[in-house]
């Protein structure tokens, strides 16, 4: 009989429920992956999670086999259970893990000692840490897919390292590593790809391990599996596939179009080794339907679990729908034009509100993103302005003190964008939506602003290297922006074209509501005479040119109706922007725009 090795290893099927029993082997499996024994007498479950058969085909086929040839039978000991009647030896810990409870599983985490301890940690594998998931590219190595050539097949991923010396040790250190590529690679790499190649290395020989998840993509297809086993040096068809691990494969690929957008951002790094742990989740979700992950959950009884993490990950993202109440506050005419805002946000992310001075653009932007997004640490605003650059926005190098020196040094500083983005994509805040408010969007040069951002405000599942830190990033999806235009300073006709195709347009003009009624509306609720609405629409009345109307909010604070406020507030807030309207032409603006004027105009209609 095969020998084992270290301590028996338990799987408790059920928070409360009977406990299986296993040996880790010191053979390998077929593909190199340690075997795993199950003893006799152990417990499995008398059904299975429907997407078990789909996914995990081999362990699924294994179970039925098992049962078919009285291995695994109904329990006398268990009632309502199933029990193996014999040592069981599996490929793999996972597999043995998945015969029992009927469903995909961890067996590096899910065997545990008495005291707790999972099966990963008595393996002398060289990578640290919790469990982490990788991609690794392998369909266009010197022109081949080793996908489908080798490591479907065989069960199996690799890295290319065709110059790497022989000998190179798992668990080597960057700094080992990086030696040996600057020798190895000097004269086939540039500088830049040899710092990438010891990244991948070292992640590759050093930080995977056992257990950790595993993806690549072929055919338009994303294919998930799970690290079983150590790294190897072999020799290889022209240094192709010369650094392998082991994997168990699931059976059936993902779509990739159909994949989360934020998986996606993470999938379209262009690097051959690619840490996906931050959507670790997504990736351990695919495949589950939502009532097999709660029966998984509910199960476990609550504890701490990979399904628990896919459930959080999969809390949906939603923008409420606006109220009446909110229309109310808001004393916007009616909610469906509210509830129209809310649409175009949800469609297209970004949102610019344009119109003349004082229409309430900017307090309508952030009342409505405090909503949407359920208060105010969701949303920051930001200004723009003719000198706003990018590394304003988004990132660059500023002067900081060093808190111990008290040396000034410029140091790499996030902008508004990087800070709200950051936060958005936090785990646990993935189903909260987050809102950017630029204030004057117009007034910069968005170009220079945004950079290579620019592209991901159209493409939300891709993701760029950044200018300064060189780091991939994209947008997290629950990240909205909403800018405010002034069309007094530019028309919307002089507006890009590329900034036209990433941002929905919504007009706020006097001549429409829900700003032409929004006025007469306030001066209801606060009892007060409506007669600067109607100076208000025959100043408009006057003005031929639509992007130099005035807007109400000039007329909505309290100051305007203290003795000589409305004289005063036309004197210097509405006449100076109307002589910069007639600028050079010679208008007597006073004469035809000023108080007695239109009171003059207004009053047959008022008497």
């Amino acid at each position: 009989m095969t020998d084992t090795e270290g301590p028996e290893f338990l799987l408790r099927l059920r928070k409360g429920g009977p406990t299986a029993k296993g040996r880790l082997l010191t053979e390998n499996g077929t593909n190199g992956s340690r075997r795993f024994r199950v003893l006799a007498g152990s417990p499995a479950r008398s059904d299975v999670v429907p997407s078990f058969a789909v996914h995990m085909t081999s362990s699924y086929t294994l179970r039925q086999q098992l049962i078919a040839d009285g291995s695994i039978r109904e329990s006398a000991t268990y009632p309502g259970w199933l029990e193996t009647t014999k040592d069981i030896d599996c490929n793999s810990p996972s597999a043995a893990a998945e015969i029992l409870i009927g469903r995909s599983a961890n067996g590096f985490e899910k065997w545990m000692t008495d005291d707790g301890h999972p099966l990963v940690d008595f393996l002398p594998i060289t990578g640290w840490g919790r469990r982490r998931t990788w991609l690794v590219r392998g369909s266009n190595v010197s022109g081949l897919d080793l996908v489908q050539r080798m490591w479907l097949p065989e069960q199996r991923v690799s890295l290319a390292a065709s110059r790497l010396r022989a000998g190179v040790a798992a668990g080597v250190s960057k700094h080992e590593l990086r030696g040996m590529v600057e020798e190895d690679y000097e004269s086939t790499l540039t500088y830049n790809q040899r710092i990438q190649l010891v990244e991948d290395l070292h992640a590759f020989l050093s930080r995977m391990k056992p257990g950790d998840g595993i993806c690549t993509i072929s055919s338009g297809d994303l294919y998930v599996g799970e690290i079983a086993g150590e790294v190897d040096q072999v020799a290889s068809e022209n240094g192709r596939s010369n650094l392998r691990r082991p994997v168990e494969w699931q059976s059936t690929p993902h779509a990739y179009e159909a994949l989360p957008e934020e998986l996606q951002q993470m999938l379209s790094i262009q690097q051959d080794v690619v840490d996906l742990t931050s959507v670790q989740a997504l990736v351990d979700g695919l495949g589950w339907s939502f009532e097999e992950l709660v029966q998984v959950v509910e199960d476990d009884a609550g504890e701490p679990s990979a399904e628990m993490a896919v459930l959080e990950a999969r809390r949906e993202l939603q923008l409420p729908e606006p109220t009446a109440e909110l229309a109310g506050s808001l004393l916007v005419h009616d909610v469906t034009w509210l509830r129209e805002l809310r649409d175009l946000l949800w469609d297209d992310r970004q949102l610019v509100l344009y119109g003349p001075p004082g229409t309430g653009k900017t307090y309508l932007a952030l009342k409505l993103a405090e909503f949407l997004g359920g208060g105010r640490e969701q949303v920051k605003l930001v200004q723009f302005h003719p000198s706003y650059a990018y590394e304003d926005f988004f990132e660059g190098f500023r002067p900081r003190e060093d808190p111990d020196t008290r040396e000034v040094a410029f140091r790499l500083t996030a902008g508004p964008l990087r800070e709200i983005a950051d936060q958005a994509r936090l785990e646990g805040n993935r189903h909260i939506p987050y809102f950017l408010i630029i204030d004057e969007i117009n007034r910069a040069n968005l170009a220079k602003v945004f950079g290579e951002l620019y592209f991901l405000l159209e493409y939300r599942q891709r993701s760029v290297r950044l200018t300064y830190s060189g780091e991939e990033f994209g947008l997290p999806p629950n990240l909205f922006v909403i800018g405010t235009m002034n069309t007094a300073d530019r028309s919307i006709a002089l507006v890009d074209a590329a900034m036209r195709r990433r941002f929905a347009f919504v007009e706020l003009s006097p001549r429409t509501e829900p700003t032409s009624g929004l006025l007469r509306r306030w001066l209801h609720r606060e009892n007060r005479d409506p007669e600067p609405a109607d100076l208000l629409d025959a100043l408009n009345s006057r003005i031929e040119d639509p992007d130099f109307r005035v807007g109400p909010s000039y007329l909505m604070k309290d100051g305007v109706y203290r003795d000589g406020g409305l004289e005063r507030t036309w004197r210097t807030k509405i006449l100076p922007l109307l002589e910069e309207y007639h600028y050079g032409e010679d208008v007597d603006v006073a004469g035809r725009y000023g108080l007695a004027a239109l009171r003059a105009a207004i009053a047959p209609s008022s008497s």
